[in-house]
């Protein structure tokens, strides 16, 4: 199989999963979209030596994450103006919308890099050393990431242990 073909199975196959890992990161469909996009361009580039070399997952999610970060210091923090209002979801009283609103809140109120941490480790479910891997950084700062990022939420975001509760209780 050509390069071409090989890189477009790949995203035919694994699109869903890479929007949802960037709509976990960015908490925003089009910033999600954006960094989705971004990072499929940066690989498509290297493609052949990405995919000789086995895996291709574990680049392209270093690569996503990267560019997260990269994207969020370089962003401006200040108001954002558009020309429309936001579109607003119709509520629909679901459990499932209620835990999803609150864990994208909490998870805004990380900083990028304990995000990606909690996105790999809980999310895609990549163990410690893939993680690293992943950050291109060591085990123990997995852990320290790891362990700040959920002293925060527990500080910040309490609603989210009595999720994880009725999340039990409900199993």
């Amino acid at each position: 199989m050509d390069p071409e073909e090989s890189f477009r199975a790949y995203v035919s196959g694994r699109i869903a999963a890479l929007s949802r890992a960037a709509w976990l990161l960015t908490g925003d469909r089009h910033q999600a979209e954006d960094l989705v996009q971004l990072t499929l361009v940066r690989v498509a580039r290297h493609w052949e030596r990405i995919s000789a070399a086995g895996d291709p997952d574990p680049y392209v999610r270093r690569t996503m994450y990267s560019q997260h970060v990269s994207l969020w210091r370089r962003r401006w923090r200040g108001v954002e103006l558009r020309a429309e209002p936001p579109e607003r979801a119709l509520p629909d009283g679901s459990a499932d919308v209620a835990r999803a609103l609150v864990v994208r809140a909490a998870l805004a109120r990380l900083a990028p890099r304990q995000r990606a941490v909690l996105v790999l480790r809980f999310y895609e479910d990549l163990t410690e050393v893939e993680t690293a891997q992943t950050l291109g950084c060591s085990v123990s700062t997995v852990k320290s990431q790891t362990r700040d990022a959920l002293a925060r939420l527990r500080t910040h975001a309490p609603e989210l242990a009595e999720l994880a509760g009725a999340t039990a209780g409900e199993a």
